[in-house]
């Protein structure tokens, strides 16, 4: 064991001293604090972005393939796919599901009251598992029966409660066109997807009953929603889809059809770089300060040492080695902090939230391992770097006057 390090262990371990030992004891909790705030911050951002990705990912898919034209209403163009266009798409192992799709602009009337809607219309190969998941009353829709699928709709919470409707109730749609048509419908089941921009907008019925009611050839569709394996992927397999679709045909991600969602949680990443900011600097005041106060109480030994012949480097690392262990301590504390309120807000979701406003009813958590690695680190490394500074104050305690001081 070297000097610094000897030294070190005899005034970290059996130091006496009780005004240095409360402000080592306030360090500590600063840098606990700081670290487990910087790891409930991550994560809750990381929770924040995953629970919306997946609820808009989960209703509308990661890639739209519609035709190729002005068209930027809400009900699709139509066209019919090429035969080989699926079998292709689907050779590429990031591409996981693709179905077709139609939307189609409406007015439901309902208990005297009236509202805007958009019917999505699916299939029986329409993928129900993210919408189960949201479901709040009824069931899925049934294409057993495709006579009896045509009668059916599933609409969401908000629509429900605004036009007071229950599964099983009947509601009148106004189908929006040049003639517009009437159909009545009975409820199988209400779902809430938490996102105001689908569940404001958003029913869920059948693609013939819209086929019909457009007189659609055999074969046409609206579009085709494609799920992709890796999120973070989208761009590049959305370009290399787009470079497979035929003249007629394009792509959109599901950043380009819900911008808005997408760029507010882009703004969140800013906040957390603030967050991290803020607190690193907390913790690196605390430490400043502690280390500041142990050089100062201890001038005498500084002093004696360096009469003995100690190099003013050699007395730093006592120190920095010092500063260094209580560091440790606060980042192990720190750790159990963030990570154990962490885990409870997991398994309990006691932290609730207004689903108007941020699209859940708890805060979501999702803790990623490098996350909280690399926040150890940074933080260890840049209260080291820092305190490299007022750990020089020991270069200018003279000897004699150190010694004469005690």
């Amino acid at each position: 064991m070297s000097f610094a390090r000897f030294i070190s262990s005899r005034i970290t371990l059996k130091s006496k001293r009780t005004f240095s030992k409360l402000i080592v004891r306030i360090a500590i909790i600063g840098i606990m604090l700081g670290l487990g705030v910087m790891i409930l911050s991550v994560a809750v951002i990381e929770g924040f972005k995953q629970e919306i990705r997946e609820k808009v990912r989960g209703f509308a898919g990661d890639v739209q393939i519609v035709k190729s034209d002005l068209n930027n209403s809400y009900e699709n163009s139509s066209f019919i796919p090429n035969a080989g266009l699926i079998p292709k798409l689907k050779a590429n192992k990031h591409v996981t599901a693709i179905n077709p799709y139609a939307t189609k602009p409406g007015i439901i009337k309902a208990n005297s009251e009236i509202e805007g809607v958009v019917m999505k219309g699916v299939d029986k190969s329409y993928d129900w598992k993210y919408i189960k998941e949201a479901l709040v009353a009824g069931s899925v829709m049934d294409f057993r029966d495709s006579a009896e699928a045509m009668k059916q709709v599933m609409i969401s919470q908000v629509t429900a409660n605004r036009l007071k409707l229950k599964v099983g109730d009947d509601l009148i749609i106004y189908f929006i066109q040049e003639t517009p048509r009437r159909r009545k419908l009975t409820i199988k089941g209400i779902f809430s997807i938490g996102v105001d921009e689908v569940d404001k907008t958003f029913i869920i019925g059948d693609i013939n009953l819209i086929k019909r009611l457009n007189d659609w050839n055999k074969g046409e569709i609206g579009g085709y929603e494609v799920r992709v394996a890796d999120f973070d992927g989208i761009t590049s397999t959305a370009n290399w889809i787009d470079n497979k679709l035929p003249i007629l045909l394009k792509s959109y991600t599901v950043f380009e059809n819900y911008p808005a969602i997408f760029e507010w949680m882009g703004l969140l990443d800013v906040n957390i770089v603030v967050m991290l900011v803020l607190m690193t600097i907390v913790a690196v005041i605390n430490m400043i300060s502690a280390l500041l106060i142990m050089i100062l109480e201890r001038t005498a030994m500084i002093g004696l040492f360096k009469a003995i012949g100690a190099r003013n480097w050699v007395i730093q690392k006592v120190f920095l080695y010092n500063a260094a262990y209580l560091i440790g301590i606060g980042l192990l504390l720190g750790n159990l902090l963030g990570l154990g309120v962490g885990y409870f807000q997991q398994t309990t979701h006691f932290f609730k939230l207004d689903q108007a406003s941020y699209y859940m009813t708890f805060v979501p958590i999702q803790f990623e391992l490098s996350d909280v690695i690399l926040l150890n680190i940074g933080t260890l490394v840049v209260c080291l770097l820092v305190l490299i500074v007022p750990s020089m104050l020991v270069s200018r305690i003279s000897p004699v006057k150190a010694i004469r001081f005690k």
